[in-house]
């Protein structure tokens, strides 16, 4: 992938835990806040997939719910009938 340069300013204290990650991890500065941005990428990315899944699943719940009470429906209005099974 290419890099681009890029020139930010940062409060003091997180230019020293960059610099103190970097030393730790024996890599670069720019290697350590790729890394850290990616990270997050992936966070927010996971989010948005947990996010998506709740609002369709509540959709498939409420659709599910209202198939199941038009069943009951159809149901009811055959149950005069003989299905030829007991207890029905």
């Amino acid at each position: 992938m290419a890099s681009v340069k890029v020139t930010i300013s940062l409060p003091s204290s997180l230019a020293q835990f960059i610099d103190e990650l970097a030393a730790r991890q024996e890599r670069p500065r720019s290697t350590v806040v790729a890394g850290l941005l990616e990270e997050k990428r992936q966070q927010l990315f996971e989010q948005e997939l947990r996010q998506a899944y709740l609002e369709t699943s509540e959709d498939s719940l409420r659709f599910a719910q209202e198939a199941a009470s038009l069943g009951w429906e159809v149901v009811a209005r055959h149950a005069p009938y003989d299905t030829g099974v007991e207890g029905r």
